[in-house]
């Protein structure tokens, strides 16, 4: 099966639906593929897990993101968001279809290879592999927009027992550790909100972290100042300085100051953070740069090393290694560049000013 289009936008998270929308206003033809549902990211999130950002800044398309009491969204709040956003300009995304090549053809146009998929890029289920499907289909377009997001694997630590059954790199629903021990390794907002709602829950928590200390800049305002009071009244064992060295059905065993110990757990949650898949760049033959493979662009149209193909939101940034890099807030002006440069008007002067401190949304 072969479709052609102006322009193949690949992935419907927040930026990739905003990009989705522009195209519309300006009648520009376009087909949209995601791998999974939309905000397929955002999906495997844990229940009720709340946005760093204001709701303000995380709108798109000039849509208000409305949340009771004012308040931060929650992620059943954003995708509830953005699914009324797809249905009130009746985009037409194509999901649960996995994009799995580009290919330039003589002329400058490309061919998009896709197939039917089970779910989306990242998360538990990416974990257990991709296995190729059915409904092959080649689109042939002018340019890509890739809107690929940049959390796709978990870092691994590499250690003996991280594949057993109970050792995940993603907090399920909190209701999962009720009356059990959790140890939980990491030390930045993944980590600290997970030991917070673990608690809360009613499990008995131990977090292992690497640093000396907790730093405030790397978690959200709200709850740092909690889990320091919970750690100091000693009803969440924190271990500073501390890395694990194996992980066996009843215990972790972990190291500190050349010390080994271990400690009982009944589920082990590693939230080391998250990296991107650089695949389909590769594929493509974009170039990429650094120790977070951040793919080459201009910065005035994020057309890439590649021309004609242009990159959008997280995902500009690679694995975002080493700092902030690129939220959903900073991207907006993604979709204006490269809206500009389609047309073939002038870029956007300058990137709006950025009042973000360096941690996770």
């Amino acid at each position: 099966m072969e479709h052609e289009t102006e322009v193949v936008v690949v992935g419907a998270g927040p930026i990739g639906i905003e990009m989705a929308v522009a195209l519309t206003q300006h009648r520009i033809p376009y087909l949209h593929f995601e791998a999974g549902s939309i905000g397929w990211t955002i999906g495997w999130f844990a229940p009720e897990t709340t946005f760093f950002s204001s709701p303000e800044r995380i709108a798109i398309s000039g849509v208000p993101l409305q949340i009771v009491g004012q308040r931060k969204a929650t992620r059943e709040e954003y995708l509830n968001y953005l699914r009324t956003v797809v249905q009130h300009h009746q985009l037409a995304i194509h999901s649960y279809r996995r994009v799995t090549g580009i290919v330039r053809q003589d002329g400058g146009s490309f061919v998009v290879e896709s197939e039917r998929s089970s779910f989306g890029i990242g998360g538990p289920k990416e974990c257990t592999g991709f296995e190729s499907g059915v409904e092959r289909i080649q689109t042939r377009a002018r340019s890509v927009v890739l809107a690929l997001g940049d959390m796709h694997h978990p870092n691994v630590l590499g250690v003996s027992g991280e594949s057993l059954p109970h050792v995940s790199h993603f907090l399920a629903d909190p209701h999962t550790y009720f009356g059990k021990r959790v140890l939980i390794c990491g030390g930045k907002n993944s980590a600290a909100e997970a030991a917070l709602r673990l608690y809360r829950i009613g499990a008995h928590v131990s977090l292992v972290h690497r640093g000396a200390q907790l730093r405030s800049e790397q978690i959200k305002y709200w709850i740092y100042p909690e889990l320091s009071s919970l750690i100091a009244a000693g009803a969440i064992d924190f271990h500073p300085s501390t890395e694990i060295a194996s992980i066996s059905e009843q215990t972790v065993r972990i190291t500190s100051a050349g010390q080994a110990r271990n400690i009982a757990a009944d589920f082990v949650l590693l939230l080391t953070g998250y990296r991107q898949d650089p695949t389909l760049y590769r594929h493509a033959g974009i170039a990429l740069e650094g120790p977070g493979l951040k793919p080459v662009y201009n910065p005035d149209t994020m057309e890439t090393s590649v021309a004609g193909i242009f990159v959008a939101g997280t995902g500009s940034a690679g694995s975002q290694l080493g700092g902030c890099k690129e939220f959903i807030e900073t991207s907006h002006i993604h979709v204006e560049k490269i809206i500009a440069k389609l047309l073939g008007r002038p870029a956007p002067l300058t990137d709006p000013p950025r009042e973000l401190d360096c941690r996770e949304s």
